[in-house]
C-alpha cells in the first residue's frame, strides 16, 4: 500500500522540478489532451462557459510554468447543446477522433450519465462535476467524483434548521438527476436533524410558472423550504414564491442562486435572503483560492463561481494523478485517482471504492441585497445570516 505522505511528497517534488526546470522540448512534444463538452445553447449555456474558463485557466497555468511531464496541456471541447444525447456524441468524438488522454464530465448529472457510459466503454478516466449518487452505483471504473454527493448537498441547511430550533421542511425539485438526488437526500436525512418533511413535490423541465407549486408549499406552512434545481427554474420558483407570499424561516435553493445571473435577473429585492449551497467560495480560504479568484477577475472582469473553481480543481486533480503516475497511461492514472488524497482549491479529494467523492462538504452563501455572502458554517462566515428569511 502506498504511503500517503510519501505519495504527496513525490507530487510536490515533481511540481517543484517543473517550476524550476521546464523542459525545453515541451513545445515539440505531443500535448496532453483534456476533453470536455460545453453547452453553447440551452439550459446550461452560462454555467459551462464559466467552467471552460476555469479549466482553460488551469491549462494556461500548467503551460506557463513548463508543461506536464514535459508536454503542454491542450483543452479540447465541443458543444453538447445541454442535451444528454449530444453529450454522448461529443465524448465519442473526443475519444475516437480527437484522441484525448483524459476527460472532465459535462455540467449536470443528467448529461454525465450518458457521457460517462462512453468514457467507460473506451476506458478513459473522467473527473465528474456531476454529483448524483446514482452515477457511482453502476460499477464504473473510470468515473471519479469531485463534488460532495448531491444527496448530502443540503446538509448545511438541515444543520442550520436544527440550530435555529425549527421543526418542518418542504422540498421540491426539478425532474432531473441532480435535483432529484438533492431532494431525496433531504427526505432521507431531515429526521436526523429533527426536521419533519411536510411537503414533497416536483416539476418537469424548465417551467415558466411555478405558482401552483409555491401555493401548495405555502399551505404546508413549513419552517424551511428547499428546492433542488438549476438557474432558470430557481428564478421561476422565487418569482412564484414572492407572488404567493411563501415566507419560511429559511429559503434555500441549489445551484442557481450561486450565480450572479440569479440576482441580476430576478432582482435584488426578490433574491434578498435566499440561501444557496456551493461547493466553493473564495472566503473559505482553501490553498490558492484568493489567488485564483483575483486572477480570474482580472482576466474575465467578474469573480469566479464555484463552477469555474470546480473546473480548475478538476484540472488540478488530473495533474496530481498524472504526475504521481509519471504517465498518462489510463490504468496508471486510474490507480492514482482511486487511491490518492489531495487538496485542490476546491478542498479535499478523497474517493471511495466506487469513485464517489467523500472528502467534500458544501457551504451556504446568501443573497444580501446585491451581494452574495458566505454565511455558514458560522466559523467560516464573513457576514451574519439574514434570519428569518426577509419579506
Amino acid at each position: 500500500m502506498r504511503n500517503p505522505a510519501r505519495t504527496f511528497a513525490r507530487f510536490l517534488f515533481g511540481l517543484a522540478l517543473v517550476v524550476v526546470a521546464p523542459d525545453a522540448g515541451a513545445a515539440e512534444a505531443e500535448p496532453i489532451k483534456i476533453g470536455m463538452s460545453t453547452s453553447e445553447s440551452g439550459e446550461f449555456q452560462d454555467v459551462t462557459a464559466t467552467q471552460l474558463r476555469g479549466l482553460q485557466m488551469w491549462a494556461d497555468d500548467i503551460n506557463s510554468r513548463g508543461a506536464l511531464l514535459g508536454r503542454r496541456v491542450k483543452i479540447i471541447h465541443h458543444d453538447d447543446a445541454s442535451r444528454a444525447d449530444r453529450a454522448a456524441a461529443v465524448y465519442e468524438r473526443l475519444i475516437t477522433r480527437d484522441g484525448v488522454d483524459l476527460l472532465v464530465s459535462p455540467y449536470s448529472s443528467t448529461l454525465t450519465v450518458t457521457a460517462s457510459q462512453v468514457a467507460e466503454r473506451h476506458g478513459v478516466p473522467m473527473i465528474s462535476v456531476g454529483s448524483a449518487p446514482g452515477l457511482w452505483k453502476r460499477g464504473f471504473k473510470n468515473l471519479y467524483g469531485l463534488y460532495a454527493p448531491a444527496d448530502r448537498n443540503m446538509d448545511p441547511v438541515l444543520a442550520l434548521g436544527r440550530e435555529k430550533g425549527l421543526s418542518t421542511v418542504a422540498v421540491a425539485h426539478q425532474q432531473a438527476k441532480f435535483p432529484e438526488a438533492v431532494a431525496a437526500g433531504v427526505v432521507e436525512h431531515a429526521p436526523e436533524y429533527g426536521l419533519k418533511v411536510v411537503f414533497s413535490g416536483s416539476y418537469a423541465g424548465v417551467p415558466g410558472d411555478l405558482t401552483g407549486l409555491a401555493r401548495d408549499m405555502k399551505a404546508a406552512n413549513p419552517d424551511v423550504v428547499i428546492v433542488g434545481g438549476y438557474l432558470e427554474d430557481g428564478i421561476a420558483f422565487m418569482r412564484a414564491a414572492r407572488a404567493v407570499g411563501l415566507r419560511p424561516k429559511i429559503m434555500a435553493l441549489s445551484a442557481g442562486p450561486a450565480l450572479r445571473q440569479f440576482g441580476d435577473e430576478l432582482g435584488y429585492d426578490k433574491s434578498n435572503g435566499v440561501l444557496a449551497t456551493v461547493q466553493w467560495v473564495r472566503d473559505v480560504r482553501m490553498p490558492m483560492s484568493f489567488d485564483f479568484a483575483f486572477r480570474y477577475r482580472r482576466r474575465h472582469g467578474v469573480y469566479p463561481s464555484y463552477d469555474a473553481a470546480g473546473a480548475y480543481a478538476a484540472g488540478q486533480v488530473l495533474e496530481a494523478a498524472v504526475r504521481l503516475a509519471g504517465t498518462t497511461d489510463p490504468e496508471a492514472v486510474r490507480h492514482q485517482l482511486s487511491t490518492m488524497k489531495f487538496r485542490s482549491i476546491l478542498g479535499h479529494y478523497r474517493v471511495d471504492e466506487s469513485g464517489m467523492q467523500r472528502g467534500k462538504t458544501t457551504y451556504l452563501v446568501q443573497w444580501q441585497k446585491q451581494y452574495l455572502s458566505l454565511v455558514y458554517p458560522v466559523e467560516l462566515a464573513r457576514y451574519p445570516l439574514l434570519y428569518p428569511f426577509p419579506e
